[in-house]
């Protein structure tokens, strides 16, 4: 076994859930990461999603196979190395940053040693010796210098209190996680058509996981911050980091993070035999919804659109519910480079792509960015806003749209045979064919997958497989 698959099983400890929400802000108050996350990323807009792909990137680098490590680690690097940029205050940052990516992994450790002193079973020495050195293990792994990780763990802690004291920031990517992300956090795809229950749950639970993340950070860094504290956190921080902790008592498989993820991201529609205990479970929450909405004043979201059958048959979205519903990626209120390239990130990553496909969609993706500011970016500010999206209304079926239609066929089409078959749909779709899909020979075309993707693009007509794609939380 190695120092990293050794300590695989910490992720699906439920504690691993808080520990992880508060590494994630001590990552974004480092001023790199946090630039790199407003810039780049699109945890405000697709948080399940982020967190999906999270957890599956993490348990390939803490599981046993070399080549999966080796494979994810090249991926990661890729990932990162495409995001840089400059911050507010002018200053350059980037994701390959050493000094940054070593603070991430720094917070993991220091997170998963902090869980364990909450819930009441500090770690002793020899024990947090093992998993600092799964966690150098992973560092190296990414292929940075061993050198920007302190060796031992006696000099980790004064890294790590340097690090709090003098260089993390009340950055804006940490404002959006602790005070918007969990107030507007929107429902994961299994709970999207319960607006009442989830905005009633999210009422009561979102100010309580912001109040025992505040409470969890390093003080000194807290008052620096001017991060408020809320009486009785931390109280309620112990009993929850406690109760999380129970919860490993429960039945094998219950509360396992791999099926608790999967389950939240399966859609309405999806073919998983799971599906069919969920829906009369929702049924059973439906009704309890509506009683909610006499008894809470709580208002109800709106219900989402439902997608229409594939094939791009759907109902028309207006120029407005488009730039907000699959354009702008990150949440901004603009559409620029980063919102295409989450899509090209988020197709590579269902697809596991390898070089040269997973450049070859990006650079297709580039490309079409290109055309779209060159007709869409009247007062020339670099990004295109909704307002200009919406008074050209556009027909976005040019020549660069359909190169993205063309290699995303070919790097879903792996065996090359011009036709993408069942499990390629699965791959990238994470659903079974449906019936109008496939032709009379069961096999989804080159021509036909081409006019759906660019009906959805252009068109603006919902589909049952590209809106979870691209739309889903």
């Amino acid at each position: 076994m190695s120092r990293l698959d050794e300590h695989g099983e910490l992720f699906n400890d439920p504690r691993w859930a808080l520990a992880l929400i508060r590494a994630t802000v001590l990552e974004a108050a480092h001023p790199q990461i946090g630039a790199a996350l407003v810039d780049h990323s699109s945890f405000v807009t697709h948080p399940w999603r982020r967190l999906r792909n999270t957890f599956l990137s993490t348990q390939r680098m803490f599981g046993p196979d070399d080549e999966v490590r080796r494979r994810e680690s090249a991926r990661l690097n890729r990932l990162h190395a495409r995001m840089n940029g400059t911050d507010a205050q002018y200053r350059s940052y980037s994701a390959m940053d050493p000094d940054a990516r070593a603070w991430v992994v720094a917070t993991m450790f220091e997170s998963a040693v902090t869980m364990h002193r909450l819930s009441g079973q500090a770690l002793e020495q020899a024990a947090m010796e093992r998993l600092y050195s799964g966690f150098q293990a992973f560092h190296t792994a990414l292929g940075d210098d061993a050198g920007f990780l302190p060796p031992t763990l006696h000099e980790f802690w004064p890294y790590y209190d340097r690090v709090v004291e003098e260089e993390l920031e009340n950055t804006e990517a940490m404002r959006i996680i602790l005070y918007k992300l969990f107030d507007h956090l929107p429902a994961p795809p299994l709970l999207a058509g319960l607006p009442t229950l989830w905005g009633t749950g999210r009422a009561i639970a979102g100010p309580v996981i912001g109040a025992i993340t505040v409470a969890s950070l390093p003080e000194s860094f807290r008052r620096r911050a001017g991060l408020p504290e809320t009486p009785g956190a931390q109280t309620l921080m112990n009993g929850t980091y406690l109760a999380a902790g129970l919860a490993r008592f429960l039945p094998g498989g219950w509360v396992h993070a791999q099926g608790v993820a999967d389950l939240l991201a399966l859609s309405p529609d999806s073919d998983d035999p799971r599906m069919r205990t969920v829906t009369a479970l929702r049924e059973q929450m439906k009704r309890a919804g509506a009683l909610f909405r006499l008894i809470t004043p709580v208002p109800a979201e709106p219900v989402p659109a439902q997608p229409a059958p594939a094939g791009g048959t759907g109902t028309r979205r207006s120029a407005e519910e488009f730039f907000e519903e699959v354009l702008d990626q990150t949440g901004d209120g603009f559409l620029d480079w980063p919102d295409l390239a989450a899509m090209a990130r988020e197709m590579s990553t269902r697809l596991d792509l390898d070089e040269p496909e997973e450049t070859r969609l990006y650079n297709a993706y580039a490309d079409w960015w290109r055309e779209l500011q060159t007709a869409l970016d009247t007062d020339g500010d670099g990004r295109v806003s909704a307002e200009e999206y919406a008074a050209a209304a556009p027909a976005l079926a040019g020549p660069a749209l359909i190169r993205v239609a063309e290699v995303l066929f070919d790097v879903t089409d792996k065996d090359g045979n011009q036709r993408i078959d069942a499990d390629e749909y699965r791959a990238l779709f994470r659903t079974a064919f449906r019936r109008d899909t496939v032709d009379a020979t069961g096999v989804y075309t080159r021509g036909a997958f081409m006019k759906d993707f660019l009906t959805f693009m252009s068109g603006r007509r919902r589909s049952t497989p590209y809106d979870p794609l691209l739309t889903e939380a």
